[in-house]
């Protein structure tokens, strides 16, 4: 066991963490980062893969290579936080003590939270996109499907990106139409949502999306269990607790996610284990030397990395404020984006605050379909990521 202390430990390194990191690193800080995993994944591009358009390769790099010059690099999973003790605890029982701390842990994926699944992924039609070791199997199964019924869920835990369970389902539906099978196809999304998206400014757009291509729709239910060997989705009603059974022949899951175990056990998680964090500073709210942004923190937005670019330069601020002894004055308003893709060659991009209320980036209404946005996601973003967020600059 070792004792080590810095300025600034970042729990993760994730999005959040290394955009958080290379800020602070620019400024000369002491920052340390805990981070198991050596290798870093851009995941909006995961739909892209599911869909067939994108190498799965593509969105991997080494985490090595995003740790900023001056950063150091614990390659350890945190196990215990001691927040009264200025410290954190690892998996190998070594002790790191900090001055300030933020938690930018990401979302843990409950494979196990649907009966059936972790037996049924990735065999006989069922299949997500929501990991790096599953995801070609969403455009095998998609390639081979020849008809009957393709089923998309969303569950009612929070999710990584809000619209992401839908654009696999619109990817899908024109792969089918561009193969000549989409008559032999019956298209459904089921989610535990009451509506379609989150922002209301965006649901006719993707509801008329749905009924012109003739997806079927369905809200407040729930995918409690999958039956492989009879080929069931058994989903929940939300309202009435009622079983319902959907046969598949195709079934893309997102399963369900919670807050990672070692936040839910600490201190720092309010009721449903997320870090509770003003979501304006993104201090938290009882121990004035932490703070969170991103999956992991309760902020009452869309999980998405366009969120975190725009949390990652106001908690920045804001430390700084807090190493000072200043008052807070950054703020986040809960900016957060979904590049809705809507088929090979359309997408709705959605930017929105806390509230719902449109922010968008573009002169023009961003509710309708556009080839450009498609092209702004599958070109520009990836390379803005890499180069520029990551190295904190975006």
């Amino acid at each position: 066991m070792s004792d080590a202390k810095h300025q600034v430990v970042i729990i993760g390194g994730g999005t959040a963490g290394i955009s958080v990191a290379a800020r602070l690193s620019k400024k000369g800080l002491d920052v340390a980062i805990i981070e198991p995993s050596k290798k870093h994944y851009y995941q909006p591009l995961w739909t892209l893969v599911g869909g067939g358009v994108v190498a799965k390769e593509e969105t991997q790099r080494n985490e090595a290579d995003y740790i900023p010059s001056g950063a150091t690099w614990i390659q350890e999973r945190v196990s215990a936080f001691n927040p009264d003790e200025n410290n954190v605890v690892t998996a190998d029982g070594n002790k790191i003590t900090y001055e300030y701390l933020v938690v930018a842990a990401g979302i843990q994926i409950d494979w196990d939270k649907i009966k059936g699944l972790p037996e049924a992924i990735g065999k006989d039609g069922v299949c997500s996109n929501y990991s790096y070791d599953t995801v070609e199997s969403t455009w095998k199964f998609i390639r081979e499907f020849k008809g009957g019924n393709a089923i998309f869920t969303q569950p009612a835990t929070p999710i990584k990106c809000g619209g992401a369970p839908q654009k696999i389902c619109y990817l899908a539906e024109d792969y089918f139409r561009k193969e000549g099978i989409r008559d032999k196809a019956n298209v459904t999304f089921i989610t535990a949502t009451p509506t379609i998206f989150g922002s209301a400014y965006y649901v006719p757009s993707l509801t008329k999306h749905c009924e012109d291509t003739g997806i079927n729709t369905k809200f407040k239910m729930d995918l409690d269990e999958i039956r492989a060997d009879t080929k069931e989705a058994v989903f929940k009603d939300m309202d009435t607790g009622e079983e319902i059974i959907e046969k598949y022949d195709l079934l893309h899951v997102t399963p369900r996610m919670s807050a990672p175990d070692f936040i839910k056990e600490s201190s720092l998680g309010n009721e449903g284990g997320w870090v509770e964090v003003d979501k304006g500073t993104l201090q938290h709210v009882r121990h004035s030397n932490v703070f969170a942004l991103g999956d992991s923190s309760n902020l009452p937005v869309s999980k998405t990395g366009a969120a975190i670019r725009k949390q990652a330069p106001v908690l920045v601020e804001n430390l700084e404020h807090a190493i000072k002894g200043e008052p807070l004055s950054a703020t986040y308003n809960g900016y957060t984006s979904c590049p809705l893709v809507t088929g090979y060659d359309s997408l709705v991009l959605a930017e929105f605050d806390y509230d719902g209320n449109p922010q968008e980036t573009f002169p023009f209404d961003q509710r309708k379909e556009r080839y450009s946005m498609y092209l702004l996601k599958r070109y520009a973003l990836p390379k803005f990521y890499w180069n520029l967020m990551l190295k904190g600059r975006g």
